[in-house]
């Protein structure tokens, strides 16, 4: 399928702050430290079960699945970090417009952009702009961090849910008016942000699924869901950038994208993620301080379907 040519007044872009060059420069060492990480080999989704202290089942409502034709992608959503882009997206995908849609913008080590009806219909979502959530305050006492990079009162990097989490260290909520910090989930590999216009508060429709680290989008573009299975076929989209207009010629395409809670019960993918609260994961980071969370691997998951 071949999109057609795009209005350009409806576009919304992931910023490209940085020459192609200057990207795939920037972001070498971080795709040949980090490719996607698998679970161990020996764990099943049985075996996941029978741990629950170390490992949680993805909720089938916060769970999406984006059928590609490079293969399928699994995101899980994290409502309570940006609840209007939560609940914008999933009644996009359950609206059966993102089916059919191409990745347009896809530069390798960076991002694959997707999402645009208008290319597709003629027409956008039918929905309002949705206003920035780029950080949530976060009550330490009520949503504290799983795992801290570095000691729990002053660490600005840690997990919440198996995702990266950004953060004002917590010894802030005491001197805050609302006693609470401010945080934000970081542009690592495998999150799924929102694409903008220069309009703090324009993101509607359009996404990006990272395939590298992107600081310099963090806090500026509404971060709200992580891929936990497919990582590969996101970095196997077709990447590319028509001269002419920007978008990618013959692109691969979304296929369908669905809620898993909507599918039948024995039709769901069921999704195992490690807890980050665990013993396991936090043994794995007792010895880690003072470094980017981004640099760590991906929180490991499993899948059953």
């Amino acid at each position: 399928m071949k999109l057609a040519p795009p209005n350009f007044a409806h576009l919304k872009f992931a910023p490209m702050a940085l020459a192609a060059s200057a990207l795939a420069l920037s972001f070498t060492a971080f795709a040949e430290d980090a490719d996607e990480p698998a679970a161990p080999a020996e764990i099943t989704v049985a075996d996941a079960k029978a741990d629950p202290a170390n490992w949680r089942q993805v909720d089938p409502e916060n769970l999406f699945i984006f059928q590609t034709t490079k293969g399928r992608i699994l995101i899980e959503a994290f409502p309570e970090v940006a609840p209007h882009h939560y609940q914008q997206f999933a009644a996009i995908i359950r609206s059966g417009d993102y089916d059919g849609t191409g990745f347009h913008r896809v530069i390798d080590d960076f991002m694959a952009q997707g999402g645009d009806i208008f290319a597709l219909k003629g027409r956008d979502s039918g929905l309002p702009d949705i206003e920035g959530e780029f950080t949530f305050r976060r009550d330490p006492a009520a949503m504290p961090l799983e795992a801290t990079i570095g000691p729990e009162d002053t660490a600005k990097f840690g997990y919440i849910k198996g995702f990266p989490i950004g953060t004002q260290a917590s010894f802030f909520a005491e001197m805050s008016v609302d006693g609470m910090v401010e945080s934000y989930i970081p542009h690592c590999k495998g999150i799924t942000s929102t694409a903008r216009t220069d309009d703090p508060n324009s993101a509607n429709a359009q996404f990006f699924l990272m395939r590298g680290q992107a600081e310099h989008l963090d806090r500026k573009y509404t971060a709200w869901g992580r891929v936990v299975a497919g990582e590969d076929v996101v970095k196997a989209i077709k990447h590319g950038l028509e001269a002419r207009d920007g978008y990618v010629d013959n692109p691969d395409i979304l296929t369908s994208a669905k809620v898993a809670a909507d599918l039948p019960e024995a039709e769901r993918p069921e999704v195992w993620v490690e807890r980050t609260d665990g013993p396991i994961f936090l043994a794995e980071m007792a010895d880690k301080d003072d470094i980017d969370v981004c640099s760590l691997p991906s929180v490991p998951a499993v899948v059953d379907k």
